[in-house]
């Protein structure tokens, strides 16, 4: 008799996780003309809310459209080993090059878009297209995962390691092996469930923990996560960590 294989976790696709980096950035980096400005005052603010993309036109007068490249990083909110996330990279040509980017109020800003680059922290890089960006939409807890997570480690630890019993665990380690996790934190959540990150004596693994359901709204995530702690106290298999 042969066992159904285990469907695979769902995750954002690419494009809604680079939708997501931008929705919660609190700064980026513009390079334009060889410069670089860091904006640091971005809470609240999309970029794609004060940009305008456009669709590549080759053969187009480069010297009038300088290149511009707008560069996010995305940090883990709690304080974990290794706290980049992701990186994301918007490249293309200014069509309106005075724009002052720091300045608050500033017009929106024309660019010829060339792509958008993400860069995960397992080392995987991924192209998305103008098309793919503007049909994805930010992960409805994108703007308050950070304050989600926090609240979770900080009030609420040992719900943390309540979570565990519903991570399957390693086969068992050869003595020495140094895989026995030190502690467990929360370093992710969005519409799909929650990653938390393992930290081991050597290195760290994260696990990912499926909601029921996928949210559509984040008025749903009370609901959801407080069915992940009754599917956990439930579970009779425990993995607790070393006092």
């Amino acid at each position: 008799m042969h066992l159904p294989l285990p469907l695979p976790l769902p995750l954002p696709t690419d494009a809604e996780r680079v939708r997501s980096v931008l929705a919660a950035a609190h700064s980026m980096t513009v390079v334009t003309d060889g410069q670089r400005t860091e904006i640091r005052h971005l809470d609240g603010t999309d970029p794609l809310g004060r940009l305008h993309l456009h669709p590549f036109e080759p053969g187009g007068r480069a010297e009038y459209r300088p290149a511009i490249r707008l560069e996010f990083t995305d940090i883990a909110p709690t304080p974990v080993r290794d706290r980049v996330r992701a990186r994301v990279t918007l490249v293309g040509r200014l069509l309106t090059p005075h724009t002052d980017f720091a300045a608050e109020g500033a017009d929106s800003t024309c660019v010829e878009f060339g792509r958008a680059v993400l860069e995960t922290a397992d080392g995987a890089r991924s192209y998305v297209g103008l098309d793919e960006l503007d049909a994805a939409h930010p992960d409805p807890l994108a703007f308050y995962e950070a304050g989600m997570l926090t609240h979770l480690l900080d009030d609420h630890a040992e719900l943390v390691t309540l979570l565990l019993r519903l991570v399957r665990p390693r086969p068992a380690a050869e003595a020495g092996a140094g895989s026995a996790v030190l502690r467990a934190l929360p370093v992710a959540m969005d519409r799909y469930g929650i990653t938390l990150r393992l930290e081991e004596r050597r290195g760290h693994r994260d696990v990912r923990i499926p909601f029921p359901s996928p949210l559509d709204d984040v008025e749903q995530s009370g609901a959801q996560i407080q069915a992940l702690f009754s599917a956990a106290r439930r579970s009779s298999h425990r993995n607790t960590l070393p006092a």
